[in-house]
Formats: structure tokens, sequence, C-alpha cells
């Protein structure tokens, strides 16, 4: 039995969330939930992951899983938000633990950040599985973009984060901290050693040409078709192109907000003793020089 999958889509962050759900006994894990997050105001919401929670409800599934594919640098998790209404274990890749302490140096955290992952009920490394009722999800490691990055494969359904776009859309930047163009060509390849009929969702898609927004293809078609790495690409002419293209990228809008909620599994900083959790912006620090 194949799982389903409910996507939703956030449109300001051109993000995908995905509900997987086993059909047999109701059990569903959420995959890269969003919290709304309004960078003029410093204020969030919840409407996005309340969508998530409605569904749930309405289709009578037990949230067992909240899944982060890596710590996002383009939107802030709402895994706390659904977890508190809903349950669930939140989890993330082992190498959470290298993007905290490089972060944790970035943002000039204190001693309450500890960068060893405990803000996570559950660090997932290379072939572990996750029980989804009857179906056995399994983590493959997809490292380049970030240290952190993983992969879920649930039956015939992969979820591949920011590794790689729609085919029209290319492949992920690896130009921040811990990025490596020729590790992600190789966790690419990892990939596309799958069956090429494997359902295939991706976690971000900007409506290349101006066309509606998608978020599911297969292996077979990102093997055949993708605009920046096809399964003959060499990786020394991915890694080129990748470094060439990453040098004209500016940073995500959200990258500084993003990141030090992310590294924490979704959660605020602390807050002051006047109630209020504050965000830092380290100066000179992030992207290149203006």
């Amino acid at each position: 039995m194949q799982p389903t999958v409910t996507p939703f889509y956030h449109r300001p962050t051109g993000t995908w969330s995905y509900v997987v759900a086993d059909p047999a006994t109701r059990q569903a894990a959420v995959i890269d939930p969003v919290l709304d997050y309004d960078w003029r105001s410093g204020r969030t919401g919840t409407a996005s992951a309340d969508a998530i929670l409605a569904h749930l409800a309405a289709e009578g599934l037990s949230l067992r899983w909240i899944l982060e594919t890596h710590a996002h640098a383009d939107h802030l998790s709402s895994a706390p938000h659904l977890q508190a209404r809903a349950g669930g274990r939140i989890a993330i890749g082992t190498g959470i633990r290298q993007v905290q302490a490089t972060f944790k140096r970035v943002f000039g955290l204190g001693d309450e950040f500890v960068p060893d992952g405990r803000q996570f009920d559950r660090l997932l490394a290379d072939g572990e599985t996750i029980e989804l009722g009857t179906i056995t999800g399994r983590v493959i490691p997809t490292p380049g973009h970030t240290n952190d990055s993983v992969s879920y494969l649930f039956g015939d359904a992969l979820f591949v984060g920011d590794t790689i776009f729609m085919p029209d859309g290319g492949s992920a930047r690896c130009d921040f901290p811990g990025g490596d163009a020729a590790e992600l060509h190789r966790s690419i390849q990892r990939l596309y050693a799958l069956p090429p009929e494997t359902r295939l969702f991706v976690c971000h898609d900007y409506s290349p040409g101006g066309r509606e927004p998608r978020c599911e293809t297969t292996v077979g078609a990102q093997r055949d078709s993708n605009i920046h790495v096809k399964a003959d690409t060499p990786e020394q002419e991915f890694v080129a192109m990748r470094r060439a293209r990453d040098a004209t990228l500016d940073m995500p809008n959200l990258i500084l907000p993003s990141v030090q909620v992310n590294i924490r599994a979704g959660r605020l900083p602390p807050p002051d003793p006047d109630g209020v959790s504050y965000l830092r912006v380290p100066l000179n620090v992030v992207g290149r020089p203006l």
C-alpha cells in the first residue's frame, strides 16, 4: 500500500508542505510546515499551519511525525504549533548539529543555545526508518545545499526538500555555510538511483516562466530533463555551473529570522524579561558585500 500525499502551498515563500498518510491506519506525518511571518512588522501567524491541522481533523488522521528536510533559510517552521495541537515528534537529520554550531557563531548566541540537536525530538541518520502505520519511511541524507539536508522515502513517495526543484527549476544553491556543489551532485545521483517511477515531491517551486506552481514529478523525469543535472551530467560540469550561478544570487529575504528560529526546531528565541522574543541581525556577516 502506498501513502496518500496532500500538498499545501505557501505562496509568499514558494514553499510546499505535505501531509503523508497511511490509508490503513490513518497515521500521518507532516513534512516542512510553514509559520506565517511578516518581516515588515515582525509578526507571526498560524493560518497556514491551521489549514494543515484542519485537514488532519477532517480526514481523521493521527499525527505521528513532523519532519524537517533541513533548517530552512527561506521560511520559519511551524512544527511546535502543530505539535502542541496534534502531537507528533519533531525530527531532522543529524547534520543539524553542524548547522547549529555554525549559526550559533553567526548570530552570537549565548550559553542558552546548545548546538547538539536537543531542540528536536529525534535526529535521523542515514538509513534510519520512520514507522508510519503499515508504511516504513527511510531517511536518505542529501547534503550539498546544507549539512543537514535529508530526503524521506515513504513507499513510492520521495520528499527531497531543497535538493532539487521541478525539472524546469533545476537545483538548490550551495553557497550557504556548509554547502558543497560536488556533494550536492553526489546526493542527487543517489536519488536518481531510485526506480524511475518513484513520485518526487519538491519543497519549493517558484513558477519558472510564470506557470502555475507545481510540486510533483518523478525520479525518471528528473533524470531525463532537469535543467541543471541529468543522470549523465558530469560532476565537474555541474559544480562549475552551480558556482557561477550561486555567485549571482542574493540572500533569501527571510534567511536571518528563519535560520535562528529553525535551528531551534521552530521555536522562537527565549523571551527577555519583558516577555518579548527578539531576533538578532548580525551586520556585515551574511552574504556578499554590497
